[in-house]
Parts: structure tokens; C-alpha cells; sequence
């Protein structure tokens, strides 16, 4: 018997927006708010399918424009419709090609490939049709039924020193509850808030997000972290903020606590961050991670022929879930590390890691997340979790995740309040520094 493979009937788009705390990063401060686009593609037998990428007007702009190329299609011609939204869809123009080589938030929406979130709906859908998780599917198939995620550390700036209507109060069960809306600025403050977080999720992984103090305090408080949990593997993520010889000098004073060191450094002298991290390596030897360099296949071609990198962090958001798994695979076959880079996300997005990372070959690095600063604002009933810092791999099929259409209205009700639906974070910061402005090379605090 023949069994009719479903056509895509529906496709919505919504923007939305949650709650985020007053994060430090080198690019400023977290605004209270966060957004994402959410696409919910329904075909003709009642599923849904869903997919999450990150927010800005671009973006929705890009996934709007793909309605006609996806609706009545089959859900099993899914390459071929990746493939028309490639050569079809629209796209913001003007791309300079300098991807996050220094950070700069304005050049994120040409890293990001907001088809990702179609091929994740409809890889959605295609799994709960022949009734297997999306692992399965995927790549090579399923390569482990767990999946380790690491606890995502930040500097937190006091929310009471702007008028800005920061989250707070909503979660004081437990230590992480509170921690993660405190201010957070001292070595002690950042070794409690891994106490918390490794409480609650179990972590044995740790990466605390640096560019915001100077090198030498960022680097004590990953000793303080080592000291605190000798047999956990905790890096560090400066977004190259650090001169090559500041990299190479707090390496050798410090790089004993460290597992790896992610973008310690970036372009300088004329020299491309690809090249400047080449240096580094040659002169410490320390591991090195990148979701900064090598955002497509072109700026990898150059960071291996130069030895740049040991780790590449392919978000499926900037590689999509096929050139992520091909990165896994060229990397695992060359003996070198994938591992996955978060933006702010829901539940639906940390589904997605989960089942990428599943299906990635080879000893991959525990996986990022920014979803235990925004849990309980689920989307989704079913959502996935993080115990004993890893995601088990849940027997239903798809995503293993089911939307919830109230919530999904709500979270699109919010965004509809915000005036801003592109990241900024130098608005908050500038109620800390009057003035403040991004520069790739000052820590946000130093100045």
C-alpha cells in the first residue's frame, strides 16, 4: 500500500519576544528583552512543524518571503525547497563578507541563514511522518542518545541603575533562580552563579562569557572556577578582545585552569583574525574554539590551511542543520572538535541542539546554551531538559516537542510592545557609561 506523503498546507511566521536578564557581553549589556521568529508550518494530515531563529525585522523579513516557495510542497522535497529558498528567497543586501570577525551585532543577520528555521520545521514534520526523532534523520543518524550542554556563566550589571523593566522575582526556589537577575561582577559572584547553575542542571562543563572586565580578572575567575571544580572543563569566551600578546601572556599565567580559550583574540595590525589566531596558537599551544572566524565554508577553508582553530562552534542557525552535521563530519575526519555557539533562545531551539548534536560524529565538546537564563518561558509543552548537564535524546519523534499556541501568542503579543526588534546592546550600557559605544578591542567595562 502506498502511503501519500503530506504537503505543506500552512506556513506562519511570528515574531516574538521573552525576558532576559542584564547579561555582559563585549558588545554591551542585555536588554530586558530578547526576540526570535518562530515558524509553525502545518500540513495536510495536522502536523506541525516548528523552527526558531533569531529576531530582527531582516530575518522575518527573509522567512515572509519563502511562503510561496514552501506551502504545497511535499514535506519529503524538503532539499529541493531549502534549495529554491537559496535562490529565490529575499535576502538583506550589503553584506561586507567581514561576518563576527569583531563582533559587530550589525553584521548578524548576515551570518544567520533564516532558512534554518523552515529546514528544522520540516524536518520536523518528516520525522513525525515515518515516526522517528529528528536525530535519526539526519546526517549520519543518531551517534549517542545524550548530549552534554555546559553552563553558560556571565557578568551581570545591576538592573537598578536604569529605569528599564528587567525581569526579577520571577523564579526564587533556588539559588540559580535568584543569581541569574543579581548583580554579578566579582570572582566569588561568578563561582556562586556556577554553584547554582550546577545545582539546579548538573553541569560538568563551564565557559564563562569574557570581553567585559580586564583579561587578568576574567582570568582569575576561571582559576577560581577550576579550583572550585577541578574536574569540570571550563573555557573561556573574550569575542577577541584581547591583543595577540595579552592573549599569549594571560595564556601562560593562567592557561592551566583553562580546557580551551574561545576568540581570545582578533584582527589586529592589518592581520585578519584568522591570522592573528594562527599566531596565538603557534606561541601557546593552547586549544582554540571560534564562532567568530569561520562563520561559512569559505573563512573555515582559510582557518584550517593556517591551523587557526581546534573547535569550530557550527550554530545550525549560521550553517543550517545539513552544512552543521557536514561541518561535524570534515572535522571529525581531519581529527579536530565540533561543537555548537547560542544566541538567546527558547525551548524549541534547545530541542535543535539536542538532535544536531545527537547526530554530530565523533568527541564533540559540550554543547552551548543561553536557555537556563531564560527557563520557564517555554513555548512548548513537552519541552526538553537539561539534568546531569546533559539532554537525553526523548523517543518522540520530530523534534520531540509540541508547540503551545497560547504561549506562542503571547511571547508574539510582547513583541508587538517593543518599539526595537533589532539586538542593540549598547542602549542598556549606556545607563551604566553615559556615552558607551562598541569597540572590539575594550572590555565593556574598562574604559
Amino acid at each position: 500500500m502506498t502511503v501519500a506523503v503530506p504537503k505543506i498546507t500552512d506556513m506562519k511566521v511570528y515574531p516574538v519576544a521573552g525576558y532576559d536578564s542584564m547579561l555582559l557581553t563585549l558588545s554591551g549589556a542585555h536588554y530586558p528583552y530578547f526576540t526570535r521568529n518562530i515558524v509553525v508550518l502545518t500540513d495536510d494530515s495536522g502536523q506541525m512543524g516548528i523552527g526558531e531563529i533569531h529576531g530582527g525585522d531582516s530575518i522575518t523579513k527573509s522567512l515572509e518571503s519563502y511562503r510561496p516557495l514552501v506551502i504545497g510542497q511535499k514535506i519529503s522535497a524538503y532539499r529541493q525547497i531549502l534549495n529554491d529558498i537559496r535562490q529565490k528567497g529575499w535576502r538583506e543586501k550589503n553584506d561586507s563578507g567581514q561576518g563576527l570577525q569583531q563582533l559587530n551585532l550589525a553584521n548578524l543577520k548576515y551570518v544567520v541563514h533564516a532558512e534554518a528555521a523552515i529546514e528544522c520545521a520540516l524536518l520536523d514534520l518528516y520525522g513525525k511522518f515515518v515516526d522517528l526523532p529528528m536525530c535519526d534523520i539526519i546526517g549520519d543518524g543518531r551517534q549517542r542518545d545524550a548530549v552534554e550542554m555546559l553552563g553558560y556563566l556571565f557578568y551581570i550589571a545591576d538592573y537598578h541603575k536604569t529605569d528599564l523593566p528587567y525581569i526579577h522575582d520571577d523564579d526564587n526556589d533556588d539559588a540559580w533562580g535568584k543569581v541569574r537577575r543579581q548583580e554579578t561582577l566579582t570572582v566569588d559572584g561568578i563561582v556562586k552563579q556556577a554553584e547554582a547553575a550546577q545545582a539546579r542542571y548538573g553541569f560538568k562543563s563551564f565557559k564563562l562569557k569574557g570581553g567585559v572586565l580586564s583579561g587578568d580578572e576574567e582570568m582569575q575567575a576561571v582559576v577560581a572556577l577550576h579550583k572550585r571544580f577541578p574536574d569540570a572543563r571550563i573555557n573561556l569566551d573574550p569575542n577577541g578582545a584581547w591583543s595577540l600578546q595579552e592573549a599569549i601572556d594571560l595564556t601562560k599565567k593562567y592557561g592551566t585552569a583553562l580546557t580551551y580559550l574561545e576568540d581570545p583574540c582578533g584582527p589586529e595590525a592589518g592581520f585578519s583574525g584568522r591570522e592573528i589566531m594562527s599566531f596565538y596558537k603557534n606561541a601557546t599551544n593552547m586549544p582554540v574554539a571560534t564562532n567568530m572566524i569561520a562563520t561559512d565554508w569559505k573563512q573555515f577553508y582559510p582557518s584550517l590551511m593556517m591551523k587557526s582553530v581546534d573547535i569550530v562552534l557550527a550554530d545550525p542557525h549560521f550553517w543550517g542543520i545539513n552544512g552543521s552535521l557536514r561541518m561535524a563530519s570534515v572535522l571529525n575526519d581531519w581529527g579536530l572538535t565540533w561543537g555548537s555557539h547560542s544566541n538567546n533562545h527558547f525551548d524549541i531551539t534547545l530541542a535543535l541542539y539536542a538532535q544536531v548534536s545527537a547526530a554530530a560524529p565523533g568527541n564533540i565538546t559540550a554543547i552551548d546554551t543561553h536557555f537556563i537564563w531564560q527557563d520557564d518561558q517555554q513555548l512548548c509543552d513537552d519541552a526538553l531538559n537539561i539534568r546531569n548537564g546533559e539532554i537525553k535524546i526523548p523517543k518522540r519523534p520530530g523534534l520531540g516537542i509540541n508547540i503551545n499556541l497560547e504561549k506562542l501568542a503571547a511571547a508574539n503579543q510582547l513583541y508587538t510592545t517593543l518599539k526595537r526588534h533589532d539586538r542593540d546592546d549598547s542602549r542598556a550600557m549606556q545607563y551604566l557609561i553615559p556615552g558607551w559605544q562598541f569597540d572590539p578591542k575594550q572590555p565593556t567595562l574598562v574604559r
